[in-house]
């Protein structure tokens, strides 16, 4: 074979080399802004590589909502009990309990109540069998028991009525040390109990550090219809869920390693895909035949491609797939217990489940049941309460800090919520009471 020969085949390689160049320094500049890009929006992403913690944890929208619940509860010292407006129905829509516990050093109950009240029509108000469950034998020792905020505001300050064998249960319970996991569940299945008993359809329970958003009500009885329509199609009878989710943290909604074998599926597909189109193109069009030499075509499948794909992991799961606004069901990675709507059927049913386990948290003990029973678990997203609380009730210590200095306790957090526009959910809220 002459040399000429030889030079003459290579030239098409060499050619097709220098062409990369030009290619090269334009996928690497668009590749450096959509990083930079990404940065910029996905900092509140906890499953995000450019996640900052010292932006995301900063309660923007909550601290408004603990301000406005601080004003209603003071208003509420020298206001007179509540009544409901007469010639109503004393079947309640919603029954709302909540169990607190006193901490030392902490007021959280004030900022609950008053998130959840405040800004409430008198018709929306009307609809809430309000019941605050003070969980001590001693109830005087919780500090808002003898505030009057409380005796004005609360339908319902419950308190044990129990036999005298099960209060010196109750007594032995309270003495114990650690996670609390049997009178915590015993507390949280008596107030169930007690919620049944107003008849009400629905039952919410709220833990006592969260501040829900304005228009919460209204979201929610909207979201407990789209949550009817949602068992409907999932060839349920309406109400046929198990719960709805009022909060929940996008800490666990991440690339979560259990689904490795989904996420490689769709790279790998990513990356044949673009090969396919890559060969299809060079097939179909010999002008994109010569632009899209062997070289590029490598260079595109094997890294342009594998780089964009790891630019979208980078960005987080939240951020590139976000649940839609509505109900959205979660069957996994849901948590926490802060806020959970049961219909009445189900909330009976977990109160023989906790009864039959004595011993357990309730999250756990929920999810367990759903698991065995094929439950359907529904969310709200955007969620409509956020978690405040920075000590635990359960006498864990709040758990173990991370890298973050964040205590367990103190991630369990939604970052949306933050996100909310005060004078647009006024706004909102308005509209829906026309």
């Amino acid at each position: 074979m002459k040399p000429g020969h030889l030079l003459h085949q290579a030239k098409p390689s060499l050619s097709g080399i220098r062409q990369l160049g030009p290619a090269a320094c334009i996928f690497t500049a668009v590749y450096l802004v959509a990083l930079v890009y990404v940065r910029s929006i996905t900092t509140r992403d906890p499953g995000s590589w450019f996640f900052n913690p010292r932006t995301a944890y900063n309660p923007s929208y909550s601290s408004v909502r603990s301000h406005q619940a601080e004003s209603f509860i003071v208003s509420a010292d020298t206001a007179a009990p509540f009544h409901r407006s007469k010639g109503l129905e004393e079947t309640p829509k919603l029954c709302v309990g909540i169990p607190s516990i006193a901490r030392n050093g902490v007021r959280y109950l004030r900022t609950t109540v008053g998130s959840l009240l405040e800004g409430l029509s008198p018709q929306e108000r009307d609809g809430i069998h309000l019941i605050v469950f003070i969980p001590h034998s001693d109830p005087g020792v919780h500090p808002a028991y003898h505030e009057p905020w409380l005796a004005n505001l609360a339908d319902e300050v419950l308190e044990y009525n129990v036999s005298k064998e099960q209060f010196n249960h109750i007594v032995e319970m309270e003495h114990e040390k650690g996670l609390f996991r049997e009178k915590g569940l015993y507390d949280y299945t008596y107030l169930l109990k007690a919620c049944d008993a107003t008849g009400a359809p629905h039952i919410a329970i709220f833990e006592d550090d969260v501040v829900a958003m304005d228009g919460w009500y209204h979201r929610t009885r909207a979201g407990i219809d789209q949550a009817d329509r949602e068992c409907v199609r999932n060839g349920r009878e309406p109400s046929d869920f198990l719960y709805l989710r009022l909060f929940y943290t996008e800490e666990f909604l991440g690339w979560n390693g259990e689904d490795w074998q989904t996420h490689l599926f769709w790279s790998l597909a990513a990356v044949t895909a673009s090969g396919l189109a890559v060969f299809l193109m060079r097939l179909c069009s010999p002008s994109m035949k010569r632009l899209l030499t062997p070289q590029a075509a490598l260079a595109i499948c094997f890294l342009a491609v594998p780089l964009l794909i790891v630019l979208v992991f980078a960005a987080g799961k939240t951020s590139v797939l976000p649940l839609p606004t509505g109900v959205n069901i979660m069957n996994k990675y849901g948590c926490c217990s802060q806020g959970f709507v049961f219909p009445r059927q189900k909330a009976r049913d977990l109160i023989a489940w906790h009864e039959e386990a004595r011993v357990g948290f309730v999250d756990m003990l929920t999810e367990e049941y759903a698991d065995r029973h094929g439950e359907l678990r529904l969310a709200m997203t955007p969620s409509v309460i956020q978690h405040v609380g920075r000590k635990s009730s359960k006498g864990d210590g709040s758990g173990t800090s991370d890298k973050n200095e964040l205590s367990a306790t103190e991630k369990l957090w939604n970052f949306d919520f933050e996100l909310f526009d005060k004078d647009a959910l006024r706004a909102e809220h308005e509209a829906a009471e026309i």
